[in-house]
């Protein structure tokens, strides 16, 4: 790994370790969201949401599902996945911030959500069995990794076959100057962006097909938000 890789990895890592303890702000804001039963999601728990979309919405979840989400935070999809997967579906989150883990517990145990559970790890590296999962979700993650494909090739292994995947994720429209790729225009959801074209290329790599864009919107010049739908094939 390269010292810029390092230094990258570094200042994401310490930028989400602030945001669990609530000094770091979202990247696209938060939302007024409710459970099946008509439970309000608590505020500071919406607000604590650092995505950019809503993968969860395009994800049409059912019930008995297993969903594991790449870059869990606090843990609010999994919440509201874990609610639409019913009690007999499972709702795994994986982080790589032992503070954000933490909150995301905390948060679970607040809302007595039973069907959810944390594990500490990379998205690179994920801490899960192959063919684990129905569902792949991340939320405004993997443009913060310094190598986009990994995690890819992690959530192919790791998806059932027949299995999809939905991420939300900052895309730029042409590759970026150098002057953008800083630590900390990386930590803002903004150094790390790739051009569309290159960001879905190396899903199609990691083996997934079907691959397509659901939903854009402008997030800053040069940059925008696309949720990104594909599938793993399923076996002959």
């Amino acid at each position: 790994m390269s010292t810029n890789e390092q230094a990258i990895r570094l200042a994401v890592r310490e930028r989400y370790a602030r945001a669990a303890a609530g000094a770091a702000g979202s990247c696209c804001g938060g939302a007024s969201l409710t459970f099946h039963d008509g439970r309000a999601v608590p505020d500071d728990i919406a607000g604590a949401s650092l995505g950019c979309g809503a993968p969860i919405d395009a994800a049409g979840l059912r019930r008995g599902e297993t969903v594991v989400d790449l870059g869990s935070g606090a843990g609010l999809d999994i919440f509201l996945a874990a609610d639409r997967v019913g009690p007999d579906g499972r709702a795994i989150g994986v982080d790589m911030t032992p503070e954000m883990i933490a909150k995301a517990r905390a948060n679970a145990e607040r809302l007595a959500v039973s069907n959810a559970e944390f594990r500490l790890g990379e998205i690179e590296h994920l801490p899960l069995a192959a063919e684990t999962a129905d569902v792949i979700i991340s939320n405004c993650v993997i443009n913060l990794l310094p190598d986009k494909r990994p995690a890819f090739t992690e959530a192919f292994r790791v998806l059932r076959p027949g299995g999809r995947l939905l991420v939300s994720d900052i895309v730029s429209t042409e590759p970026l100057p150098a002057w953008m790729k800083t630590a900390e225009q990386w930590t803002a959801c903004i150094g790390g962006a790739i051009p569309v074209d290159e960001y879905l290329d190396a899903i199609r790599q990691a083996g997934f097909t079907r691959v397509e864009v659901l939903s854009k919107r402008v997030y800053a010049p040069m940059l925008f938000s696309a949720t990104v739908r594909a599938s793993k094939p399923t076996r002959n």
